[in-house]
């Protein structure tokens, strides 16, 4: 039974890049397409559509293989806007390497853009 779908999408997305496969197949959610539209536009992963099987909506995702790591942030912290440089060390190997994945007023984006749009929010997973 699954209880966090984000957390299960991720690792299913990781592991499935660790050991060299083309495309992975995660269970569907508004949250979970909203990071991998975030994901695609950075260059984490390639094209995604739905597939319906009968039983509930299926993603179909396409892998690079440039992840090394996407994790969900548990708990989801909430941010200020002069705090991103704090949770870039904590959670991101070096500076300017990967992305977090922030819920804002304005919705789901990354650390960059929510800089840029000057705009708080809660910390919702990490890739690099």
């Amino acid at each position: 039974m699954l209880q966090d779908t984000l957390a299960d999408a991720l690792t299913v997305i990781k592991n499935a890049e660790k050991i060299g496969r083309r495309e992975c197949t995660i269970k569907s959610s508004k949250l979970l397409e909203d990071i991998l539209k975030i994901m695609k536009d950075n260059g984490y992963i390639g094209n995604y559509e739905n597939v319906k099987d009968g039983k509930g909506n299926l993603l179909r995702v396409e892998l690079k293989g440039k992840i090394i790591d996407a994790r969900v942030i548990k708990p989801r912290f909430a941010v200020k806007t002069d705090e991103y440089e704090k949770w870039e060390k904590r959670f991101l190997p070096a500076k300017n390497i990967g992305i977090l994945i922030l819920s804002t007023p304005k919705g789901i984006m990354t650390h960059y853009k929510a800089k840029e749009s000057n705009t708080g929010g809660r910390l919702v997973s990490y890739v690099y």
